[in-house]
């Protein structure tokens, strides 16, 4: 299920949700996912609530436990910043739409167990693979690496 509780130029909830269903078959990722686009005041409060730190960020992403067989009927949930993702879509060149599916990619990777700030940069080079299969722009990892530490190698 996809929910805007704030609008992105040229994105509709259906299009997202084709999306997350081909992120999530590409990520292997089992269960459904269900994404919120909010606001950058709602991430704030989410971020703050469940991490610690009060600030806004882009993506957080709320895994769930699997069921008594080891299923997941649902693999979590993301919510999304609308405001970092149109901020960011212009930093890089491209439309908000098209930065709200590489933050729904990232947090689908988290949804799969991959952590970027502890995996030795298996995630990144996961999403660098993922990315390029998906037809999206550099990814959130990259872009870290791109300002100086530099370069992935898929």
């Amino acid at each position: 299920m996809v929910i805007f509780e704030k609008k992105i130029a040229g994105l509709r909830e259906e299009a997202l949700g084709r999306f997350v269903l081909r992120a999530r078959k590409a990520a292997g990722l089992q269960g459904a996912v269900n994404v919120l686009v909010t606001t950058s005041s709602a991430m704030r409060a989410l971020n703050s609530q469940f991490r610690g730190k009060d600030k806004a960020t882009d993506v957080l992403s709320f895994p769930t436990e699997s069921d008594s067989r080891g299923r997941k009927r649902l693999a979590g949930e993301i919510a999304i910043s609308a405001d970092i993702a149109a901020h960011n879509a212009k930093r890089f060149g491209h439309s908000a739409a098209l930065e709200i599916r590489v933050l729904v990619l990232h947090g689908i990777l988290h949804l799969a167990g991959f952590d970027h700030e502890r995996d030795n940069g298996a995630m990144a080079r996961k999403e660098v693979k993922l990315r390029q299969a998906l037809h999206l722009p550099l990814a959130l990892i990259e872009r870290s690496l791109d300002s100086g530490k530099g370069r992935i190698k898929a």
